[in-house]
C-alpha cells in the first residue's frame, strides 16, 4: 500500500479580534525547546513559511488512512496548544478574512523571493494543503502527474476554503488559488511524457533566473520519493483534509495502474485546465465544474460522482471507499469550508466572528472523524497524545 503524508499551513490569529499575528517564530521556539517535564508521546514536524502569520505542520508518512487522520488531528491540537502559550490560536483558513499586512520570515530563501517578486511576495499570506504520495521511481511519478491533471480542479473545488480577502468577500470559493497563481510558474502543466522531459523543463525554468523551484499544481518532490499535489486550500474541517488525502492517494494509484497497463494520458491542454481551475476556484461546489471527460460545464455533484467512480477500485483496495463516499456526501450536504465561512459570516455579522468559528472547527473532533481504530487524548496540561486504539 502506498504511503502518504500531508503538509498543512495554518494562520496564527488573535483570539480576541481574529487578526493574523506574526508569532510563528515564538511558536517554533517553544516547539524546538521541547515540553517542560515529561515529554509528550507525540510531537509533529513544524516549519516556518513565507510569512510570520502562518505555520506549517507536517505529518509522517503513513500507509493507513486511520493513522494519517489521527496525526492530522493531533498535529492541529499540538500546534494550537503552543499558540495558546503565546496568546494566539491557529485557524485552518486559506486566506485571512480580516485585512492584514504580513511580516516576512527572515531567511536567505525568503529574502530572495521578496526581492525578486516584490508585491506578489509581500502580499502572499495564503494557507494551502499539500499531499505527498509515494512512487517507485521518477518515471512512475511523471506518469502519474501526466494522468491526474484533469482531476486536480475537482480537488480545488472540494477543498475550497478562502472566500474572504483583505476584509471583503472575494466572490470566489478559493481566492487562495487566484492569489497563488500570481507566482510565475504556478498552475497546470502540459503532459511531460518522461522524467527526462520533466527535469529538462525544470532546468530550463531555473535557467531563466526567475524560478527558484517550480510551483506546479503537482510535481515531483525534490526531497522525497513522492509526487506532491498542491492544489488544495487548507481544509477547515479535518475530516475534509483526510478525505482529500484519501482521494489523492487513490488518484495516484489509479494513474500508476493505467500507466502500467499502457493507457495513454489525457492530452488536454494546460490552457483548458487553467479554465477548469478558475471555475473550481470561483464557484467551489456551488456552481458547475468542467467535466474532466468532455471539458463542458457539469453540475458539481456529477463531477464528484465521476471522480469517485474513477478511483473506486483503488479506494476499495485500501479500504478507504466507505470513508471517501461518506465524506463526499457530507461535503455536498453541509458545504465546503468556503460555504461554511460565509454561513458563519451571516450568523455573526462580522469577519472576526468568521475567524472565531473557524478556530473552533479547526480543532473539533467529530464523532465520525476516525476511519479506523485510533483515538485522541489531551492531558490536563494540554499535551496532546496520539494513542493507538
Amino acid at each position: 500500500m502506498r504511503t502518504f503524508g500531508v503538509e498543512e499551513e495554518f494562520l496564527i490569529v488573535d483570539p480576541d479580534n481574529g487578526s493574523p499575528v506574526p508569532l510563528a517564530g515564538d511558536v517554533l521556539r517553544l516547539h524546538d525547546a521541547g515540553p517542560e517535564g515529561e515529554a509528550p508521546s507525540f510531537r509533529p514536524t513544524m516549519a516556518v513559511e513565507l510569512q510570520q502569520e502562518q505555520l506549517e505542520v507536517i505529518t509522517s508518512p503513513h500507509s493507513s488512512l486511520g493513522a494519517l487522520a489521527a496525526e492530522i488531528r493531533a498535529g492541529r491540537l499540538y500546534a494550537d496548544s503552543l499558540a495558546w502559550k503565546v496568546g494566539a490560536r491557529i485557524a485552518a483558513l486559506g486566506t485571512s478574512p480580516l485585512p492584514v499586512t504580513p511580516h516576512a520570515t527572515a531567511t536567505d530563501r525568503y529574502d530572495a523571493l521578496l526581492e525578486k517578486f516584490a508585491l506578489t511576495a509581500r502580499e502572499q499570506l495564503t494557507c494551502g494543503y499539500h499531499v505527498h504520495v509515494s512512487v517507485d521511481s521518477d518515471e512512475e511519478g511523471i506518469a502519474v502527474l501526466d494522468r491526474i491533471r484533469s482531476w486536480l480542479p475537482t480537488l480545488t473545488a472540494l477543498s475550497s476554503n478562502s472566500p474572504f480577502w483583505n476584509g471583503a468577500d472575494s466572490g470566489y470559493a478559493s481566492f487562495r488559488t487566484q492569489a497563488w497563481n500570481r507566482w510565475s510558474s504556478a498552475g497546470p502543466t502540459e503532459v511531460f511524457g518522461s522524467a527526462r522531459a520533466y527535469q529538462s523543463l525544470v532546468a530550463e525554468l531555473s535557467g531563466t533566473g526567475v524560478v527558484m523551484s517550480p510551483d506546479f499544481d503537482a510535481r515531483l518532490s525534490a526531497r522525497h520519493p513522492t509526487v506532491e499535489i498542491r492544489v488544495s486550500d487548507v481544509c477547515l474541517d479535518s475530516r475534509d483534509a483526510v478525505l482529500i488525502a484519501a482521494l489523492v492517494r487513490a488518484l495516484v494509484d489509479t494513474a500508476a495502474r493505467d500507466w502500467k497497463e499502457g493507457q495513454r494520458p489525457d492530452m488536454v491542454s494546460a490552457a483548458v485546465l487553467r479554465q477548469a481551475a478558475w471555475r473550481a476556484s470561483r464557484f467551489g461546489l456551488d456552481g458547475e465544474l468542467l467535466d474532466p471527460k468532455t471539458r463542458k460545464p457539469l453540475a458539481a455533484s456529477h463531477v464528484l460522482g465521476a471522480l469517485y467512480a474513477h478511483v473506486r477500485d483503488s479506494l476499495e483496495e485500501t479500504g478507504d471507499a466507505p470513508y471517501a463516499k461518506e465524506g463526499l456526501q457530507r461535503i455536498l450536504g453541509q458545504g465546503t469550508g468556503a460555504a461554511r465561512q460565509r454561513q458563519a459570516h451571516e450568523r455573526a455579522g462580522t469577519l472576526a466572528g468568521v475567524v472565531a468559528y473557524a478556530t473552533g472547527v479547526t480543532h473539533l473532533v467529530p464523532a465520525d472523524h476516525q476511519p479506523a481504530g485510533k483515538a485522541y487524548l489531551a492531558s490536563e496540561a494540554g499535551t496532546v497524545a496520539l494513542v493507538a486504539g
